[in-house]
């Protein structure tokens, strides 16, 4: 288990968020200094576009980690990349504009499950 889910393990926080006009609740965690992280993710069909949106975040100086994508979501690609909501923007318009095929964008809700914010 990587490091990322660890810390979903080790301590839940539900955040309630905006996000294009549409509230989804999310699970985060606590960081050891009280602040809460909460982690989005991108699910991609092809290893090949999972490494070139690695790459374009990483150089965008967006905090991401790249992880195994979770079961209950349906993808062509074993590799997600997960990213702070705050990143969301930033995120959206490298994707458009450098056009990397994704499956979607991902939050977990509430009742642990992710729901999809955009394909």
């Amino acid at each position: 288990m990587n490091e990322a889910m660890n810390r979903l393990i080790y301590e839940k926080v539900y955040i309630k968020l905006s996000i294009m006009g549409n509230d989804i609740e999310m699970i985060g965690t606590m960081e050891g200094d009280g602040e809460v992280e909460a982690a989005m993710l991108i699910a991609f069909d092809s290893t090949q576009q999972a490494l070139r949106a690695e790459m374009l975040l990483e150089y965008a100086d967006i905090e991401i980690d790249l992880f195994p994508t979770p079961k209950e979501i349906t993808a062509g690609c074993a590799l997600s990349i997960q990213f702070p909501p705050d990143a969301l923007k930033d995120v959206q318009e490298i994707i458009r504009q450098e056009h990397v095929e994704i499956r979607g964008i991902f939050a977990l809700d509430n009742n642990e499950r992710y729901v999809n914010i955009e394909e």
